[in-house]
């Protein structure tokens, strides 16, 4: 199926009031790259793309106009049940993804079953594109942090260095999971302030929300959350 075809099946598809909120979510995007089309519309669009054989060309047609081609597109890669190729479709695709939304809800059903490699990820968190950095931290934080970890694996997320916001946020994200799961190994890195002071005390109020850290940790991290008027030694 073309892209121009996909797009008039979204365009039929349009809640303009949902519109208005999700141009309200994805404020970095020009508002009219946003036809507000719901999610579940957009995976049902995507099971039918792949029932009727349409996914390929549709996935070839990069770049696309709309934030919804956009998300769509992610969520036929998750379809796809191939390893090296939905590898091969994240390295083509990644360039092309411009929102927190649609880099968050890209999620690969093989790998539920196979990590990403860590070279990969290793790769995505090199790029100079912020959201294949931010990817990379994702899959590291949802596939590493668990029976995989290594203390290794802090050390490559509190290295890098990347001014975009949302790679600072994801580097919250995974320093507050990191102190859900891994507390000992993390938890030198606050003491340390490895992170910048927003991420930093971002991370430790993320973690604060957690009902998986005990109480008495919760105290220990408000105590190291890193005042504005401080020096960051």
């Amino acid at each position: 199926m073309t892209g121009s075809e996909v797009r008039q099946r979204l365009l039929a598809m349009q809640d303009t009031g949902y519109q208005a909120f999700q141009q309200r979510l994805l404020p970095t995007l020009a508002p009219e790259t946003i036809l507000g089309v719901r999610a579940p519309a957009l995976r049902a669009l995507a099971r039918a793309l792949v029932q009727e054989g349409g996914a390929e060309e549709f996935m070839r047609a990069l770049p696309h106009r709309y934030w919804e081609e956009n998300t769509l597109h992610g969520y036929l890669i998750a379809q796809l049940r191939v390893y090296d190729e939905v590898l091969a479709a994240l390295d083509v695709f990644l360039p092309h993804v411009d929102n927190w939304a649609t880099c968050d809800q890209l999620r690969p059903q093989v790998f539920r079953t196979r990590r990403p490699p860590l070279d990969k990820i290793r790769g995505w968190m090199d790029a100079k594109h912020a959201f294949t950095v931010r990817f990379g931290i994702e899959m590291l934080q949802q596939y590493y942090l668990d029976e995989a970890f290594d203390p290794a694996y802090l050390e490559w997320v509190a290295a890098l260095r990347c001014e975009e916001y949302y790679v600072h946020m994801m580097v919250a994200w995974f320093f507050a999971t990191a102190l859900t799961k891994q507390y000992e190994a993390a938890l030198p890195y606050l003491r340390a302030r490895r992170l910048d002071r927003i991420t930093h005390n971002k991370a430790i109020g993320k973690a604060i929300e957690s009902c998986q850290i005990a109480a008495a940790r919760k105290d220990v991290l408000r105590g190291l959350r890193w005042k504005q008027d401080e020096d960051a030694e």
